[in-house]
């Protein structure tokens, strides 16, 4: 069984010929209020929160195993325990996941960013090939230390079957990636959404987000996608439902739909 209260296990799925692996880096909470300051507060159900009345988000990196290719998407926070952004974490075991799935990362021929937050880059010094936006690499110039990465444009394939969605809004160049699979699509949509929560209500930022006035916007274009028929999604922070579908009612409501997908392991961190 999924929820939103719990910390993602290490999770599988295939379409047609592509697997997706959840490799999840570790545990991640923060308080409804700080990280959510335009959700009222009687949104937060009891069924949202952790036990400690936090919104559980896992980090991780999603690893598509696609043709002769393996790409690897977002690398997860990297090795920290305790306080961080006004919230708890307990992260650092992306390598360690990777390995237990059989691989080394010279095993990935690419690692595409959908941006270069802490919680998405942690570990992208291990990989030898980076793809991201043009717009996040130009307004980063702290992450020069990330050597010459491809430069990502709206649109561009990043490997057969993987093209970028450029929208930005929770940062420069935020992107997210969708990924043919035969008949079916699965798009990865990155930090466009931290919680199913701001599907049905595009104008609840994240507190993170870079320019408010452009996420809802950019959260439209990414629910076309995924309400086409035969499309699948991602999210990296949706507590141990990273796996669904969204649909829309007769009323216009947005779902997100969790489906079913192969454990592997369990979390691999988790927070006290």
């Amino acid at each position: 069984m999924t929820s939103l209260q719990n910390q993602s296990s290490v999770r599988s799925l295939t379409l047609g010929q592509v697997r997706f692996t959840y490799v999840v880096d570790g545990a991640m909470a923060f308080p409804p209020a700080g990280f959510f300051p335009s959700v009222p507060p009687g949104e937060w159900t009891l069924d949202l929160l952790d036990e400690h009345g936090m919104v559980p988000m896992s980090a991780g990196g999603l690893l598509v195993d696609i043709g002769e290719r393996r790409l690897l998407i977002d690398a997860g926070l990297g090795p920290m325990r305790g306080e961080a952004g006004g919230g708890t974490v307990n992260c650092g075991s992306l390598l360690d996941t990777l390995s237990g799935l059989g691989h080394h990362p010279s095993a990935v021929d690419v690692l595409a960013l959908t941006h270069l937050h802490p919680d998405h880059v942690g570990w992208a010094g291990a990989f030898g090939r980076h793809a991201v936006a043009a717009a996040e690499w130009k307004a980063s110039p702290e992450m020069a230390w990330l050597a010459a990465p491809s430069l990502l444009e709206d649109g561009d394939e990043v490997v057969p079957g993987v093209s970028a969605i450029v929208t930005p809004g929770h940062s420069p160049g935020h992107t997210s990636f969708l990924i043919t699979a035969g008949a079916e699509r699965l798009l990865c949509f990155g930090d466009a959404f931290h919680h199913p929560l701001q599907l049905n209500h595009l104008e609840w930022g994240s507190g993170p987000d870079w320019h408010g006035d452009s996420v809802p916007a950019a959260r439209r274009r990414l629910i076309d996608e995924m309400l086409v028929p035969g499309t699948l999604a991602f999210a990296f922070h949706f507590g141990d439902q990273p796996f669904g579908r969204v649909s829309r009612a007769a009323d216009g409501t947005i779902a997100w739909n969790p489906v079913p997908s192969t454990v592997l392991a369990g979390p691999p961190r988790l927070l006290a």
